[in-house]
């Protein structure tokens, strides 16, 4: 087994002469500003009994449902300044998020389940808008209220892509906040975020609130082969929010957003010669607009909601396929993609009787141009060495120095289910049995072609100088593909509440989830290399029906867990064990030989057994701790890559053990001034991750790693200012491991970075 050895530690010098200049400027900008600061009234949520759950689907407080969950509040945010998905990975047990590849790249592994292209295996709402592209998921988002990360399978109530989890973001109303709020952050590799929001009424039953958001990095890490960073960052973000309550039973809420992001990515170093260094440009260019509209209408005994969304994605990701120094090939990927969905939801109760009840539908479609161009090096190694080996007699040469394997595709994909939730209290229990009906239709149209040749030569002519013939290789391939799902997903659950203390039960659960199947769209560029090979009589015949389809993942999940907390909540502690049946696994893999697409392959039959406990003990009003593990065994029960069976074996890239724990402490401050910092807060917190295997057959390794970071800040009502350090010990480690043509690659953790957040609320 291999474990990766580390890298040189960066230089840090322009940083800290950075750092000084733009924290005194933006110090003395803060205090000035916070001279006429007004009070903002915003709903500041630590523990989730403190806070309203906003969830439409959602019965009950998280801590009263059958399953394990987290809550991140705005306190919690700010201090670990979360701002993307990416960065609440560990907080969560058996919850990770690997930062690698680029924003396109947003591979969750929940309970050993995951993969690392298509579909996700984690959904996500934003302000109960579901997101359907988990392209789209990692972005920054400003002044966040909450995460809830709901594990275990959500699939009843939310249908596709939900097995592992949810992940549920609330951004702060405008019917709750009011005032100007903005913040400033520079940190190393001249990392740079400054966002600013407006929150105000319009009257007293409308408000509407308005927040921009910029990041900026230059990158962490350099490719030797032009002296630049790969990973250079621009992001810019609009987000219009709109609240309105015409009567006292009836909400609306509309929230816009509009993204733009340019970035390098794809810091990929070879495990051979320790450097990344590769000749073609990397880069990934994203515009998503997103629209969500929400009705909420309470009436007598019943509740009516709907959400409708429009989002839209246009984005390109270009990169360098093989990330080696010499011209093999590159890839690009622009894609246009629309998409609608709608949820009505109903929730009524009857004595100790409740229910809830909808209907929900979706249509995507997407538009992609996707061309493999051959480069010199792939052209001589990859095809005229491969064709020359086999027939040395009559060698070839290339008519040109590159050509195009083009590969466009037309994808309408739209799906329909209706589902029901009965829920019933006798005494100290509550039973809950749910069912979903999904129906889902996919078409794929494509055309892939190719317009190239090559000369044959007659190997018994003196110096190889006389021609024997022109060969004209013209292919156009044009087809449809068409699968049709349809899922039966029920649910059911039984919690037992104990001394009548509100967060106190234990719990069991069986539920059904599953993961829609699809279409390995990056195949099609290896089915046409091969025809074109078949032209020279040396092709491994692909044919799109055997290796551009995968199908549907399913799982049965068996969890019991507990909830417990004490009357004075100086302790609320979670417990769950979990053992999860998977079927049809849906794994990313490499095919053989020197192709040049990712391929989503089914494992015949996995599974995932596990536990996961949480716990947080605050003493004092001054003192707060939480910790949180999360252990996971996911192994292969029936599984033949067509080389050897892999039974026993752990499943690729989904982490054994997670950890976190934080401490908080704050020290109030006497002050007779209402501009003075009226307490400093100190955190320290520790995360945890790993083993990690990179192959199917566990012969690669990433190893248990920990990541240590903490905090100091001056805090007042209206401004903040909070110096803070993560990987503080340059921890060398390793978020992501391929192979392709042969060549191992890995991406390095980013090193050590400190820096200051300052916030102001007017």
């Amino acid at each position: 087994m291999h474990n990766f050895a580390p890298v040189k530690k960066e230089s840090g010098t322009l940083f800290f002469q950075n750092f000084k200049l733009i924290a005194a400027i933006l110090s003395a900008a803060i205090i000035a500003l916070s001279a006429n600061a007004a009070e903002t009234t915003d709903s500041i949520s630590v523990r989730l009994s403190e806070i309203s759950v906003t969830a439409i689907k959602q019965t009950a407080l998280a801590d009263n449902l059958p399953t394990a969950s987290t809550v991140i509040g705005k306190n919690e945010i700010e201090r670990l300044n979360v701002v993307t998905m990416k960065d609440a990975s560990e907080i969560a047990p058996n919850f990770y998020i690997p930062d690698y590849g680029s924003r396109m790249t947003s591979s969750i592994y929940v309970r050993g389940l995951g993969a690392r292209i298509d579909q996700p295996v984690v959904g996500l709402n934003i302000d109960n808008v579901p997101y359907l592209n988990k392209d789209n998921y990692d972005f920054d988002l400003l002044d966040i209220e909450r995460i809830e990360l709901l594990r275990g399978p959500q699939s009843t109530l939310y249908g596709r892509n939900t097995m592992g989890g949810l992940i549920n973001i609330y951004t702060l109303s405008p019917l709750r906040t009011k005032g100007f709020r903005a913040m400033a952050e520079y940190s190393r590799a001249n990392s740079i975020k400054a966002g600013a929001s407006y929150y105000g009424r319009i009257s007293e039953s409308a408000g509407m609130s308005i927040a921009g958001y910029y990041t900026h990095t230059d990158g962490f890490f350099r490719n030797q082969y032009n002296g630049r960073h790969t990973d250079k960052e621009d992001q810019w973000s609009v987000r219009w929010r709109t609240s309105w309550q015409p009567m006292s039973n009836l909400t609306l809420e509309n929230t816009a957003s509009v993204l733009v992001g340019r970035q390098g990515g794809y810091p990929y170093q070879s495990v051979k010669s320790g450097q990344i260094a590769y000749n073609d440009t990397c880069f990934y260019k994203r515009v998503s607009v997103t629209d969500g509209l929400t009705a909420h209408w309470l009436l007598p005994g019943l509740t009516l909601s709907g959400i409708a969304s429009f989002q839209y994605i246009n984005d390109n990701m270009t990169l360098d396929q093989d990330f080696l120094p010499q011209p093999y090939f590159t890839l690009t990927q622009a894609r246009h993609e629309m998409a609608f969905t709608l949820d009505l939801v109903a929730k009524g109760s009857k004595g100790p009787y409740n229910w809830l009840g909808g209907m929900f539908g979706f249509y995507k479609h997407s538009n992609m141009f996707a061309p493999v161009t051959f480069k010199e090096t792939g052209i001589e190694e990859l095809i005229i060495a491969h064709r020359n080996q086999y027939n040395p007699e009559y060698p070839i040469v290339w008519q040109e120095n590159s050509f195009n394997l083009d590969s466009r595709f037309r994808q309408p994909v739209w799906g329909i289910a209706a589902y029901h939730q009965s829920q019933i209290q006798l005494g100290n229990w509550t039973l809950t049995a749910g069912i979903r009906i999904d129906y889902e239709q996919n078409t794929l149209y494509y055309r892939s072609n190719c317009l190239t040749g090559y000369d044959v030569m007659d190997a018994t002519v003196p110096n190889h100088t006389t021609l024997y013939a022109k060969r004209t290789i013209d292919i156009d391939d044009r087809g449809r593909l068409h699968k049709k799902f349809i899922e039966f997903l029920p649910r059911f659950t039984a919690v037992y509440k104990w001394n009548n203390i509100t967060g106190n039960n234990v719990y069991a659960s069986i539920a059904r989830g599953y993961k829609a199947g699809g279409f390995n769209t990056q195949m099609f560029s290896d089915v046409l290399q091969q025809r074109l090979m078949g032209y020279m009589g040396i092709s491994q015949q692909y044919s799109p029906e055997q290796v551009v389809s995968y199908r549907p993942e399913r799982s049965m999940n068996y969890e019991i867990g507990a909830h417990c907390t004490t009357p004075d909540n100086v302790w609320t502690s979670q417990i769950a064990l979990f053992y999860i049946d998977c079927r049809n696994q849906q794994l990313t893999s490499f095919p053989d030989g020197s192709t040049t697409g990712r391929i989503m392959t089914n494992a015949g039959r996995t599974r995932s057994a596990g536990a996961e406990v949480s716990l947080t003990w605050q003493p004092g009003r001054q003192w707060r701790f939480s910790t949180s593990y999360g252990f996971t065994d996911a192994r292969f029960r029936s599984y033949n890559n067509g080389i050897e069976d892999l039974r026993g074996k752990r499943i690729p890239y989904a982490p054994q053990n997670t950890f976190f724990a934080s401490a908080n402490y704050y020290l109030p401050l006497k002050t007779n001034t209402a501009n003075m910092p009226d307490r400093i807060e100190f955190n320290v917190n520790c995360r945890g991750i790993g083993p990690i295997y990179w192959d199917d057959t566990n012969s690669v390794s990433q190893n248990f790693y920990t990541l240590l970071g903490a905090s100091v800040g001056i805090v007042n009502k209206r401004y903040s200012a909070t110096l803070w350090g993560e990987n503080l010990t340059s921890m060398q480690y390793s978020t992501f491991y391929f192979v392709s043509m042969g060549n191992a690659f890995l991406q390095r953790g980013k090193p050590r970075r400190i820096g200051i957040t300052l916030r102001i609320k007017i």
